[in-house]
């Protein structure tokens, strides 16, 4: 054996100390063999210290070997280990029984050296393979989740060129999303589907047509209806998927000009009928446009729009929401400052 390669690691359990001599006998030019003698006391060396493999033994006082299994296989920390049963029980109702509990092989009493050892490398080797397809997996699915989340930006970026928002616009109301996102108690998880979904929210804009989008003055009548479909718009363009980030990109597209009194549109939706990414996605949207100087308007003072939001909350803007903003104002102008306008 490449002496180089780290040795890996047997438990063995066993009431009887001369089984585990013998199994260690066996097992201990290969691989590394740790041994407990009880139940309880192999669960504490697994959680600690997961082995490779666990030879395990049925017939145990107090906590027997199915109880064993049945305890690893319940635990994340050692679900995945495999186990061998070691026993001179051999009807095929015990076999039946250790295999649904999570059990992969038997191996019988007396001992034979050549079936350990065979049967040790297999089931090693499958783990070892089971590991490294895990591992490819995780790896494919980060690279699936980054070209995901570069798809939905620039896909935000093509909604800037129907607009005279900008990309700074689009990192600060992601961000500001985020805070209150933090504060209603999203995990790391939701945080970054929000910060990468949030882009989103003006993606139906595309579908405008330009006399309307670049329209200096104030929209008609007739034009501020269309005006009005983007949202429908971008939830279209997104569709329905089962991935996570573009079911929150098509709520966030379709539900950030509800208002909380269900004034709002295009489906006058109120209260928790809007979903809580559309919520947060009208207060930071409205915040960063009242604080932001746009060709049609000069940017207005931060007090002055704080005091916008606290009026419109329970009315615009779910009061909550509007709390949990205000609550890390300190954090939002950090924000600002960071992804100020160019001059």
């Amino acid at each position: 054996m490449n002496q180089a390669t780290p040795r890996q690691t047997i438990l063995v359990v066993d009431d009887a100390p001369e089984n585990i001599d013998v199994l260690t006998g066996i097992l201990s030019d290969n691989y590394r063999v740790k041994a407990a003698i009880n139940g309880e006391k192999a669960l504490k060396i697994a959680e600690k210290s997961p082995p490779d493999l666990i030879l395990l033994d049925i017939m145990m006082p107090k906590m027997d070997g199915y109880e064993v299994c049945r305890a690893l296989k319940q635990d994340p920390r050692t679900r995945k280990i495999p186990v061998i049963f070691v026993t001179a029980k051999g009807d095929v109702e015990d076999e039946t029984h250790g295999f649904a509990l999570g059990g992969v092989d038997y191996i019988p009493k007396p001992i034979s050296p050549p079936i350990v050892l065979a049967r040790v490398r297999t089931h090693l080797s499958l783990y070892d393979q089971n590991r490294a397809l895990e591992e490819k997996v995780r790896h494919r699915t980060a690279e699936l989740n980054k070209s995901q989340f570069e798809i939905i930006k620039r896909l935000g970026r093509a909604a800037e060129f129907k607009d005279n928002e900008t990309g700074m616009h689009v990192m600060r109301m992601s961000h500001y999303a985020c805070i209150i996102g933090k504060e209603t108690g999203m995990d790391d998880v939701e945080l970054d589907l929000l910060l990468n979904a949030m882009p989103m929210h003006d993606v139906g804009k595309i579908g405008i047509p330009d006399h309307i989008m670049l329209k200096p003055g104030k929209l008609d009548h007739d034009e501020w209806n269309i005006m009005k479909q983007h949202p429908e718009f971008g939830a279209g363009i997104i569709g329905e998927h089962d991935n996570l980030l573009l079911q929150m990109a098509r709520d966030v597209a379709l539900t950030h000009h509800e208002k909380w009194d269900g004034s709002g549109y295009p489906c006058g939706l109120a209260g928790e009928q809007i979903p809580l990414v559309g919520r947060i996605a009208a207060v930071a949207d409205v915040f960063d446009a009242l604080t932001t100087k746009r060709p049609y308007k000069d940017a207005w003072p931060v007090e002055k729009a704080i005091e916008l939001l606290r009026d419109e909350a329970g009315k615009h803007f779910d009061p909550a929401l509007v709390d949990a903003f205000l609550k890390n104002l300190d954090k939002a102008l950090i924000i600002r400052e960071q992804y100020a306008e160019e001059q």
